[in-house]
């Protein structure tokens, strides 16, 4: 008997398991898109969250998604407030499902061809249709738990009387919800909690009004499992885990405060049928009351929360939250947010040493080294994340994050390498080089400002970096003409040599770290890039379509290989 009961539960937590994965990872970055596109307003934050729970049947998966989303800055904390609101009511769908099909059907009309169906998807197919047909076998497996839990319960049955269960008084009814919150507690699902309690209602183990109070144990024993994942957790999700809590706690409340009133109504209202319709009806409902008790002050309950749990730590990296790591089309947005405001950083300090009247005179500057450590951050965040090739756009968000960072920290090496002595500002190439390079830094700043890198920006960055690296090209050899006819000095010619230098390798990181950044974001990009990508001015001496000083195409230049180590560049 309690072995079977064991095998049922566990059966029903494997199914919960495979549908949940399968279904979130077939959505994809679909769920990042469906979110954030459907939480425009309070109410349409509540209704997503609710369509997303019943849909992928886990109110844990949405709630994590939703920290990413908040971590990332996709959400502003009140729509993922309202987001968790719709996905507490969402995984009240669990008890329609168990109620109305798992103890109605034979498991045999349903289960074992989904199951079957199922199986054959996940072997036979690649991608999504291979991910689809996991969460369809899931789904089958449910059922087959439900029905051995029907199979235990009965048994259960005949040794257990409902009346040696506590009275409905005070005492008796905090036990129950205190034995319904450790079964969400021990078994990691209240959907899994709220299957075992109808499927004993079913069977007569347990009454009616006792399987109720369960349920509101169940319920609210999901906060224990939200204030443990929250410990030593970003502060995003620190304030999602507390909305999460006093949510369920009120409506907690409101469920034991009504339950007399609500049984008997709810009972008049569905024909005093099957009492687990009855108890899966009574689990919605006050869910629902929660949610419309809480939504007119949703304003005053967010900044409670806000004020509850303070911003601290980091600026630059507070986007990074390591529990959304399972869902790389999340953890991967947060790190690019993240990657964009360091980037802001880098380029503010970019134009104010190109505006310099001497880069050498320059101190060392606090904001660069943040930035530097929030890079490293990013890298070891995203070290974290796997995202398979065959998932074509989310890896190639997930390698244009990799690339900008790359670019941001070549980026840092060219500004920390401004103390050269000879990169002191040559007025005369600076019209000709520096001013194109501080429009580049300026539309890069604006993009990074507005969080919208769009790709008529992009394009007009890429000319500059362009016309910049042909005009130092040419600019060289004519400083060099110039000193063999002693026109200028050695030290003034090779320090204009320099600064051109240092000004090109600045507007090429500039343009390729926005280009990834674009990329990263799932748009088109503007640019056609030729895969030559890593070439550093300082490294190849040339991006893309660049020619050397020898005539030859930059990726010709690999025997230059001393000279790239040393940070010599070829073509100058």
């Amino acid at each position: 008997m309690l072995a079977g009961l064991l095998g049922g539960v566990g059966l029903f937590l494997l199914g919960m398991i495979l549908l949940t994965e399968g279904l979130r990872a077939a959505a994809g970055d679909a769920l990042r898109g469906i979110l954030s596109r459907f939480t425009g307003t309070p109410l349409a934050s509540v209704a997503s969250g609710a369509g997303v729970s019943a849909v992928v049947q886990s109110s844990s998966a949405t709630t994590l998604t939703t920290i990413g989303f908040v971590s990332a800055g996709l959400l502003t904390f009140p729509q993922a407030v309202g987001v968790i609101f719709g996905s507490n009511l969402g995984t009240t769908s669990t008890g329609w499902i168990v109620s109305l099909l798992g103890l109605k059907l034979q498991v045999g009309q349903i289960a074992f061809p989904l199951i079957g169906v199922g199986a054959f998807l996940r072997l036979l197919s690649h991608g999504r249709r291979a991910q689809l047909g996991l969460a369809l076998a899931g789904f089958g497996l449910i059922f087959v738990g439900i029905d051995a839990l029907q199979v235990g319960m009965t048994s259960l049955a005949e040794r257990v009387d409902p009346s040696s269960f506590p009275d409905p008084t005070f005492l008796g009814a905090a036990g129950l919800v205190a034995v319904g919150a450790v079964m969400t507690v021990l078994m990691q699902s209240s959907s899994a909690a709220v299957a075992t309690t109808l499927t004993a209602l079913h069977a007569g183990t347990v009454g009616m009004e006792q399987a109720a109070f369960l349920v509101i144990g169940q319920n609210m024993g999901t906060t224990v499992k939200a204030g443990l994942a929250a410990l030593g957790a970003s502060v995003p999700a620190r304030r999602t885990a507390l909305a999460h809590i006093l949510f369920n706690v009120v409506t907690g409340g409101i469920a034991l405060l009504l339950l007399p009133v609500l049984l008997p109504l709810l009972g008049r209202l569905l024909g005093a049928g099957d009492p687990a319709v009855i108890v899966a009806a009574f689990h919605s409902t006050f869910n629902l009351l929660g949610v419309l008790v809480l939504f007119p002050f949703l304003t005053p309950f967010c900044r409670i929360v806000e004020r509850a749990v303070p911003e601290r730590g980091p600026v630059l990296t507070r986007h990074l939250d390591r529990s959304v790591a399972e869902i790389p089309a999340v953890a991967v947005e947060a790190a690019r947010r993240s990657v964009m405001e360091t980037g802001e950083v880098v380029l503010e300090v970019a134009r104010e040493r190109m505006g310099s009247a001497r880069a050498a005179s320059a101190p060392v500057d606090p904001r660069l080294e943040a930035a530097r450590t929030a890079l490293e951050e990013v890298r070891k965040f995203l070290s974290s994340i796997r995202t398979p090739p065959e998932l074509a756009s989310e890896y190639q968000r997930h390698l244009g994050v990799l690339h900008a960072s790359d670019h941001l920290d070549r980026l840092l090496d060219a500004l920390e390498t401004a103390a050269d002595p000879l990169l002191e500002r040559d007025e005369g190439e600076d019209a000709l080089v520096g001013a194109p390079v501080m429009e580049a830094l300026g539309i890069g700043l604006a993009a990074l400002r507005e969080g919208n890198v769009d790709p008529g920006p992009i394009e007009r960055v890429n000319r500059i970096a362009q016309e910049v690296a042909d005009l130092r090209r040419t600019r060289r050899a004519r400083l060099l003409e110039a000193i063999a006819a002693g026109e200028r000095s050695p030290q003034e010619a090779f320090g204009g040599v320099e600064w051109m230098r240092w000004v090109d390798r600045v507007g090429y990181h500039t343009w390729r770290a926005l280009h990834h950044l674009l990329a990263s974001s799932g748009r088109p990009t503007a640019v056609t890039d030729s895969g030559f990508d890593s070439g550093d001015p300082e490294d190849f001496g040339g991006r893309p379509g660049r020619i050397v000083e020898n005539d030859q195409p930059a990726a010709a230049v690999s025997s230059e290989g001393a000279e790239a180590e040393s940070g010599e560049n070829p073509s100058v």
